[in-house]
């Protein structure tokens, strides 16, 4: 059965209205809930940036049923792996066991600014690969004395250990990423542009990966972008905290001053152009359907923005999620 899920976005908006709308998601009916981790917004003149753990632990003490996950985190270079996996069993234990880890090789917006090296994809890869180890390890209860490459551990062990299997989701974008999120991982975050391009580069390529390795295919979270709006300039504005994600050169960007100019100085039919603008919950259908017909996602996640979020959860939950369901259902 597919399930949904709401975006709450640290980089467009502040902690305590992340919990609300987390709060709505759920009355709204949503299942899930991915919450993303930047320590540097995409802009930097309508931004937030909170700390993504602690918004996590308030949506535990502040929800009941939806489950969450890490949209996601970067588990290299802030963070040592060892120290991802102590906060994802502390807030599985504080939710009662509806955390899910969401790990990714990550932007230079978030490494960079602390003074980290944000090196090549290779050996981005190659960490991820180690941590992924160490977290799983961790987080099944064992004690780890670990000699990698890039990571150690001496006798790490949880003494707060989650209340059961947390699962990782790995973020892949093309098919190295695929293939390793299929061979360490159980299941795969990717972002959604055109569905077909997805399957052919992310969902088919993991399952030749789960195959090849002797597991079991790896479940698929959908996301794709939208933008709630009745025409350009409302679009505009909605997309406000988001434009930079689009322009060139964000993944080596440190500040978001310069990911905003190079926003401002693209067309903004360009920008636009990336991103779904819906105008009626129909749309939203239209949008979000082929993420279950055409990648296969047992997750789908509606990343959205407009100028009045709250209402446009309530609009989500009453008129878009039912015929979301009852499709899914039919395919």
């Amino acid at each position: 059965m597919t399930r949904f899920a709401y975006f709450c976005g640290h980089e467009q908006w502040q902690p305590e209205q992340l919990v609300r709308h987390a709060v709505l998601a759920e009355q709204a009916g949503f299942d899930f809930l991915v919450v993303s981790e930047h320590f540097h917004p995409w802009v930097d003149d309508a931004g937030s940036s909170g700390f993504a753990f602690s918004t996590l632990g308030a949506i535990a003490e502040a929800t009941e049923r939806v489950e969450f996950a890490t949209g996601v985190t970067t588990p290299l270079f802030r963070f040592h792996p060892g120290v991802v996996a102590q906060a994802a069993a502390t807030i599985d234990r504080l939710s009662g066991g509806r955390f899910h880890l969401g790990v990714g090789t990550g932007e230079n917006l978030n490494e960079g600014p602390l003074g980290y090296p944000f090196p090549k994809y290779a050996e981005r890869a190659a960490r991820m690969e180690e941590a992924l180890v160490i977290m799983r390890r961790l987080l099944d209860g064992g004690k780890l004395s670990y000699e990698g490459e890039y990571y150690r551990t001496d006798r790490a062990k949880l003494y707060s250990p989650p209340i059961g299997p947390v699962p990782i989701w790995m973020a892949a974008g093309g098919p190295k990423s695929a293939a390793l999120a299929a061979r360490l991982g159980d299941g795969i975050i990717t972002s959604v542009k055109v569905p077909a391009v997805t399957k052919e580069r992310v969902t088919d390529p993991a399952h030749e990966a789960a195959a090849a390795a002797g597991k079991p295919d790896p479940k698929i979270l959908g996301t794709r972008w939208s933008i709630y709006a009745q025409n350009d300039d409302e679009a505009w504005e909605a997309l406000a905290a988001w434009r930079g994600l689009r322009a060139p050169g964000r993944l080596q960007a440190v500040d978001p001053i310069e990911l905003r100019q190079k926003a401002d100085e693209m067309p903004r039919e360009e920008i636009l152009g990336q991103y779904s603008v819906v105008r009626s919950a129909d749309d939203y259908v239209e949008t979000y359907l082929p993420l279950v017909t055409t990648v296969g996602a047992e997750i789908v996640t509606i990343q959205t923005t407009s100028l009045d979020q709250e209402a446009t959860i309530a609009m989500l939950g009453d008129e878009v999620l039912p015929r979301l369901r009852a499709a899914a259902a039919a395919d």
